[in-house]
């Protein structure tokens, strides 16, 4: 029998290059969260520095290796809160620089991802595309996948980690206008697909000409909203998960009769063509 989880939702404004002014931010959100209940805390895309950098020179100063010291940081408040949480950041490793998120517990740094597919927008247009397979890491009964904003939009990307067997996919990331079905919808359906529970994080606020809406939601495994804010305010969201549902994948709605399993029901010898390897660039 798995233990439900509070999981908390913090859409919030953050400053370009102010990465102290963040993380101090974001420690209070975690230190609040933990004081009504929730386990795990999740925070926007590029929380940390920013996002919108007009070049990889101006960008540089403010990322970080992983761990750094904003990962250290959050880790030592998680382990005193007995906390989890993920957070979205500029990532240095040697000469190349990521979009990176990192998943920090009591215990330190769990796992970090990079983000794989890159939109032509923002810091994206000059970071390093994530290099590394998706994953799943389970924080002591909750199995949690991480991606980051445009890779939402590629449902291959859930679908990889409800196979590695995530319960929870969390979707830190920086919505701008022409979002809005990625609120409203995506989500929704990355949850009920792939029968598991999926977080989408957005930030709100406004960086060079740029502005954020909002629209953080949390899905159900059936595509259920459970808690969803709309508006492009400072907000958090908190919800409750049951593991134990986004595990049972095969589905009795009137038995011998209505029965559907989209893991089991799966016909991947016909699915090829997904991933065969792109033959042109597509223009940019």
């Amino acid at each position: 029998m798995s233990e439900a989880w509070k999981i908390a939702a913090v859409q919030m404004d953050c400053e370009l290059g102010q990465n102290e002014r963040n993380l101090s931010k974001m420690l209070n959100h975690v230190e609040a969260a933990a004081g009504a209940g929730a386990r795990l805390v999740i925070f926007p895309e590029c929380a940390l520095p920013g996002y919108c950098f007009d070049s990889r020179g101006e960008a540089w100063p403010f990322a970080e290796e992983v761990p750094g010291p904003a990962v250290e940081s959050l880790a030592a408040v998680c382990r005193r809160l007995d906390v989890f949480a993920v957070m979205g950041m500029l990532e240095r490793a040697g000469e190349r620089l990521f979009n990176a998120c990192v998943l920090v517990g009591p215990r330190g740094l769990i796992g970090s991802y990079r983000k794989i597919h890159l939109p032509f927008l923002g810091i994206d247009r000059f970071t390093t595309p994530g290099d590394r397979p998706f994953q799943v890491w389970d924080l002591g009964g909750l199995r949690v996948g991480l991606n980051i904003c445009y890779d939402g939009s590629f449902p291959e990307s859930a679908r990889v980690m409800s196979l590695l067997g995530a319960d929870l996919v969390a979707l830190p990331t920086n919505w701008p206008p022409g979002s809005e079905c990625a609120s409203q919808h995506m989500v929704a359906t990355r949850a009920m697909e792939n029968t598991i529970y999926y977080a989408a994080v957005n930030r709100v606020g406004e960086e060079r000409g740029f502005r954020f809406i909002g629209g953080s939601r949390i899905c159900d495994p059936f595509g259920n909203t459970l808690a969803a804010e709309d508006s492009a305010g400072e907000a958090v969201l908190v919800a409750e998960i049951d593991p134990a549902r986004a595990r049972q994948k095969h589905i009795v709605r009137l038995p011998g009769k209505h029965e559907i399993d989209r893991i089991g029901d799966r016909r991947p010898e016909f699915y090829g063509t997904i991933t065969a390897a792109r033959t042109a660039p597509v223009p940019r």
